[in-house]
């Protein structure tokens, strides 16, 4: 398994515009930082980003990696961009011939998955953590450890993504298509959404029927965390609303996550296997 990694790492890396993307991935996960040095000083206006508790434990879990999670597509780019290499550089049957079978291609490439998306929880993992020394209000290990399950959260949601794009990469075979195609994926899911909404169901019916597409399932994996800050909070009562939200990581949406991360291997495995290549 390890020599099946290897492989494909040294294939990543020798490819200079999977290089720059994953580079630039990295760079931007530790970009959060960025946001403590945000300040206003305009005349009695004082502002400083860091000390309205965004830092504080454990929302740092929360808002870290919700906003990471936005960065995936670049490591999306680099995985489907992967998969059609291996078709315009004729280096999957290259590998086939040379005695690698379907089974294992289809295993490199989803460790290869499973590599990124390991690295990058990490990753958040050491950016929050430093951050939350820094700036926390709170720094009692009970309270640091609370609502870790947000990272395995992101961890799911990244190892589901990236598969959903190797399954398109192996579908499609072009990175531009591959790409397209989950574009309209998305877009398919909101138009049903929207079907189900406008003729069907309650929007309540309406979420518990999307939460169990793809798309849909790995972003309902961690709530945005915005409307969980003090000030937010103050404002809507100030106003006479009252903000009710379960934020918590739901374990049957993990298992949906997880379900739909075995089907696109699966699927990946399904159609090399079919292919005369």
């Amino acid at each position: 398994m390890l020599r099946l990694l290897e492989i494909e790492f040294i294939k990543l890396w020798n490819n200079r515009a999977s290089k720059i993307l994953i580079i630039a991935y990295f760079i931007l996960l530790t970009s959060i930082a960025l946001i403590a040095a945000i300040k206003f000083d305009i005349g009695p206006i004082k502002f400083h980003l860091a000390e309205q508790g965004i830092f504080n434990f454990p929302y740092i879990w929360h808002l870290n990696t919700f906003m990471t999670a936005l960065f995936k597509v670049f490591l999306a780019i680099v995985i489907v961009s992967m998969m059609a290499n291996e078709y315009s550089n004729k280096t999957l049957k290259q590998n086939l011939i040379d005695g690698l079978s379907k089974k294992e291609f289809v295993l490199s490439k989803f460790l290869t998955v499973l590599s990124f998306s390991v690295l990058s929880t990490v990753f958040v993992f050491a950016v929050s953590l430093i951050l939350g020394l820094v700036y926390s209000d709170y720094t009692e290990l009970s309270i640091i450890l609370s609502d870790l399950e947000f990272l395995l959260a992101f961890f799911v949601k990244l190892m589901g993504f990236f598969a959903f794009c190797l399954f398109a990469g192996v579908l499609v075979k072009r990175s531009a298509f591959a790409l397209g195609f989950l574009f309209l994926w998305q877009i398919f899911e909101l138009f049903v959404r929207g079907m189900l909404r406008w003729k069907v169901l309650s929007k309540e019916g309406t979420d518990l029927v999307m939460g169990f597409f793809p798309l849909e399932s790995f972003f309902n994996l961690i709530k945005e965390p915005f409307s969980r800050l003090n000030a937010v909070q103050s404002f809507a009562n100030q106003v006479g609303e009252t903000v009710v939200l379960d934020y918590h990581v739901q374990w049957y949406e993990i298992g949906i996550a997880l379900a739909w991360t075995f089907i696109f291997i699966y699927m990946s495995f399904a159609l090399l296997k079919k292919r005369d290549l």
